[in-house]
């Protein structure tokens, strides 16, 4: 059976005479079951138990970097105005792509179009709120990094923690009297999100803060 009991993790090398005891660094360890001398195996493939643990993954996740690389199509797209479509994989959701892909659509939000919302508030003002919520709110346990910050858009990097994979979530607040608000996130690796609808999650989560201080959906999500 896996044993979490010990924090450090030996090597057992047996030989005909003794057995020598390595101490090893954290990482993937694979056991092998022992039969006595005197009793054959009840199978020819031996039983073997991988124990992954998360301090294990922290040391593989310092080892190998899984941030991965800020895709080079973030930003606002200049034609037609907006951020950027999914890709075919499924960790991704976009305020930009067509309301028929379920997979990948999302509403966009209103600033002011919220029953808490008394009065309306500038975009200025609503930047703000949205900055609060965001370093205020961990749904998924993710660290928010704000990397980038401009009087239209905002830009987040949410750090998982264990392993640091990295998501890139994109805020937009398109030119015009509507005070609409366009959002994205996609993870950087995989095809799909390790949490089921992860990106989803995050994103209801924030939308359900800023509700609070006079955001709306503009549609059901």
């Amino acid at each position: 059976m896996a044993s979490m009991a010990s924090p450090t993790i030996y090597f057992y090398c047996k030989n005909k005479t003794q057995t020598h005891k390595i101490p090893r660094v954290p990482s993937i360890v694979l056991s092998q079951s022992q039969q006595p001398d005197n009793k054959k195996p009840d199978h020819q493939i031996p039983r073997r138990e991988i124990i992954l643990r998360s301090s294990e993954l922290a040391v593989i996740g310092a080892i190998f970097s899984f941030s991965g690389k800020k895709p080079e199509y973030l930003g606002v797209q200049k034609n037609p105005p907006g951020l950027a479509l999914c890709p075919a994989t499924k960790n991704c959701l976009s305020t930009s792509e067509n309301i028929s892909d379920l997979t990948h659509y999302a509403p966009p939000w209103n600033y002011n179009g919220g029953r808490n919302r008394k009065k309306p508030v500038t975009r200025e003002v609503a930047l703000e709120e949205l900055l609060q919520v965001i370093k205020s709110t961990k749904p998924d346990k993710y660290t928010p990094k704000i990397v980038e910050k401009k009087d239209d858009y905002v830009r987040v990097e949410y750090e998982s923690p264990i392993l640091g994979f990295v998501d890139d979530v994109e805020f937009w607040f398109p030119s015009g009297k509507n005070s609409t608000v366009e959002y994205r996130s996609a993870s950087r690796f995989g095809n799909f999100d390790f949490d089921v609808n992860r990106n989803r999650k995050r994103i209801k989560a924030l939308r359900l803060e800023l509700e609070k201080k006079g955001w709306s959906s503009e549609e059901t999500f």
